[in-house]
């Protein structure tokens, strides 16, 4: 097993394969706001989500430092499933109107993975000195999804 020492403690192997992850987890979901903004007309919700989608890149860019640190490379783009996703995202746009309930409805789907991800990144990443860093993005990504179900709910 690799480690990586990083002031004193070390990564593990593990650990730096769930940061890989998280980078490419918010990657995705930088280009998915990026990718709702262009879908939706309201200035307030094009303003969160290009608030949300810088978030995400300044987590992914926090991220790739650790992994780097490590000796390893951080991924620089997203998921293949994702950018499929995105894809279906912008062909079923052709088929509704510009729907804010649908698209804050994927929004928080969405919030929903990089949330799970994060929530087993800090049960395995326990004692790991990249643990603080992942509390607190784990702080933002909660705060991100709670209000996307509020704005999403708001419009039932």
């Amino acid at each position: 097993m690799t480690s990586a020492t990083m002031s004193g403690p070390t990564l593990s192997e593990s650990t730096t394969e769930q940061l890989q992850e998280l980078v490419q987890i918010n990657i995705d979901s930088a280009k998915g706001f990026e990718d709702a903004s262009h879908e939706l007309s309201n200035s307030h919700l094009i303003r969160l989500c290009g608030d949300l989608a810088n978030e995400r890149r300044r987590q992914a860019s926090e991220l790739t430092k650790y992994v780097e640190m490590t000796g390893q490379v951080a991924p620089k783009d997203g998921s293949f499933l994702a950018a499929v996703h995105r894809s279906w995202m912008k062909t079923r746009k052709l088929f509704l109107s510009n729907d804010e309930y649908a698209i804050l409805a994927e929004a928080e789907r969405g919030e929903d993975q990089i949330k799970d991800a994060y929530e087993q990144a800090l049960r395995e990443t326990t004692g790991s000195p990249v643990n603080r860093a992942l509390q607190r993005h784990f702080l933002k990504v909660k705060e991100a999804h709670n209000r996307i179900r509020s704005l999403r709910d708001a419009r039932v």
